[in-house]
């Protein structure tokens, strides 16, 4: 990998790890449609890295409501009142909504790996996230806020995230659609879908960093990946803050179109070799 295909895709999984157009198919797609041939090994390594990444997007973006929702569980804990606090109770929810993807995972989890070197498996998904935006957006009432979610409404959301372990299907469409399927307002599906992103990635992360350790080329490669990674956290950053704002007055149909758009595309070149 080159320093400007790590800083391209760097940009790129910042900007679709948020917005519903699935970032894990992104990486796939991109360097297949640009001709790029990436090792596997040094592939695997910048996904882990730009996951994390964005990650420090979340953190950087939602830092308040981060710090309100640790110190209220744990004084909740303390006072053994753990769900009377709004910002306890919704710690607890983000924790159960992040359980069915995590049983899911491990149960499929070759499955799933398998998937990840296929740009048109990608492609395919990307029509699933589709169909997922458009009947959340028919079917939503989108009337209910934050404080209204309850344990069944995170469970709904926490399966809508096991759907997007393949890729194509995006993990912040399927879960904002899961949200707006149980009638929240798109940008409190939106708030809840980026918080539930922490403890998923954190999980994934520390999966991946045995398999890191084992990499014997790794400290030749931070170079080039480092740059990567402080462009996926901007962007990721900016691309949270630009889709709570966008969510407050428009719908998802674009996004929907777009994944359509890119996977009638993807699956063309790949036909034509």
């Amino acid at each position: 990998m080159t320093l400007f295909q790590a800083l391209i895709l760097g940009i790129v999984q910042g900007i679709t790890e948020f917005i519903p157009v699935s970032s894990s198919a992104h990486l796939v797609i991109v360097p297949a449609l640009l001709g790029w041939s990436i090792p596997a090994n040094e592939a695997f390594v910048f996904d882990v890295l730009v996951q994390v990444a964005t990650l420090a997007g979340v953190f950087a973006y939602f830092w308040r409501d981060i710090a309100d929702i640790t110190s209220a569980v744990f004084w909740g804990i303390w006072r053994r009142q753990p769900f009377t606090a709004p910002s306890a109770k919704l710690g607890w929810l983000v924790l159960i909504a992040t359980l069915p993807a995590g049983v899911v995972g491990l149960l499929i989890k070759d499955l799933v790996e398998k998937t990840f070197d296929s740009p048109r498996v990608s492609a395919i998904f990307l029509l699933v996230t589709a169909v997922v935006l458009l009947i959340a957006e028919r079917f939503g009432k989108r009337a209910r806020p934050l404080e209204q979610l309850g344990w069944k409404d995170a469970v709904w959301v926490g399966f809508f995230q096991a759907l997007a372990l393949f890729p194509g299907i995006s993990r912040s469409g399927a879960t904002i659609a899961g949200g707006m399927t149980r009638n929240l307002e798109r940008q409190a599906a939106a708030r809840f879908s980026f918080l539930m992103s922490i403890p998923i990635i954190l999980a994934a992360g520390a999966s991946a960093s045995f398999d890191l350790s084992k990499i014997p080329d790794l400290p030749s490669l931070l170079p080039i990946f480092i740059p990567g990674f402080l462009v996926a956290a901007i962007t990721g950053y900016l691309s949270i803050r630009w889709l709570l704002g966008y969510l407050k007055r428009r719908p998802l149909i674009g996004f929907a179109v777009y994944c359509v758009i890119i996977s009638l595309i993807t699956l063309v070149v790949i036909q034509i070799g």
